[in-house]
């Protein structure tokens, strides 16, 4: 078996490959002698560890990875610059335009950081994502505003969640940036929801939870493009429901007791949401444009 043999013909169609193997290119270096390098190389457990390393689980680079947070960062961004700027907004209770105002502030930062994270990664951040002007238009009152402030933020709670894997054993932490946005954004999601008068956290009983953001089981589409130029992974399973109640194989409600509904049970889970999912028509994807 020749491995250095191997390197050369996958770095033909995988220019990156070395750099797979480890973020601070050297991981030959950080296995000692030439001597043991060579026999190390020569076993096939070696060689499967470490195409293992190289790519399982990356099926975005960390710079497609925050361009998707951007995405929705931006998409939130502009959909509450809208709300700022809008009749319903000026007739809105001090209280609630507080909220908003800060909201915004929250998604102005997560903009900033972003982009600096992407443009420090050698990456161009994505620009032009906006929240569709006609949709907006049909949002006349603030309580319609807020209603689809619930469903962006349910949605990117859900989003953030279906990534964060892929940032996992990144040199340069980004998955903790990426979870201590998360964060934030579930806090948004319970503000809104108090705001409209519903629970904060996710319930088979919200005025809303026949919306698609909760229940489609959509399993299209399978591309691996946006709009926005960079790859997302193609899928062919749909994610689970947010009325779901078995968790990583355990039945919920059964396991809890009568004194449980099904309700309960899936109300005390979040669900994650893969990246297609988000841009699927049923949700974040029919909302953004010009």
């Amino acid at each position: 078996m020749n491995f250095f043999k191997i390197i050369d013909q996958l770095s033909e169609v995988d220019p990156d490959v070395l750099d797979r193997f480890d973020s601070r290119r050297a991981v030959f270096s950080s296995l000692g002698t030439a001597a043991k390098r060579s026999a190390l190389a020569a076993t096939p457990l070696f060689l499967g560890a470490l195409f293992q390393k190289a790519y399982a689980g990356t099926t975005s680079t960390p710079v497609e990875v925050l361009q998707y947070a951007l995405t929705l960062e931006l998409f939130e961004q502009d959909f509450y610059g809208k709300v700022k700027g809008s009749a319903p907004y000026a007739g809105a209770s001090a209280a609630d335009k507080a909220a908003i105002d800060k909201i915004k502030q929250h998604e102005d930062s997560h903009v900033t950081l972003l982009r600096g994270a992407i443009t420090s990664l050698g990456g161009t951040p994505v620009t032009g994502v906006t929240f569709k002007s006609a949709v907006f238009a049909t949002l006349t009152t603030f309580p319609a505003q807020l209603g689809i402030a619930q469903l962006l933020e349910d949605t990117g709670v859900r989003a953030y969640k279906g990534r964060a894997g892929e940032l996992l054993g990144d040199a340069n932490g980004l998955l903790t940036v990426a979870l201590q946005i998360h964060s934030v954004e579930a806090r948004h999601a319970a503000k809104i929801r108090t705001m409209r008068g519903q629970r904060a956290w996710v319930s088979p009983a919200d005025d809303l939870a026949t919306h698609p953001v909760y229940t489609s089981g959509v399993t299209g589409p399978t591309s691996t493009t946006t709009p926005f130029g960079y790859g997302i992974p193609a899928y062919t399973a749909a994610s689970p429901t947010e009325n779901n109640t078995t968790q990583s194989g355990v039945p919920i409600t059964t396991g809890l007791g009568a004194t449980y509904s099904a309700a309960d049970a899936a109300a005390s889970f979040d669900e994650y949401l893969q990246a297609a999912e988000v841009f699927d028509a049923s949700r974040a994807g029919g909302l953004v444009g010009a």
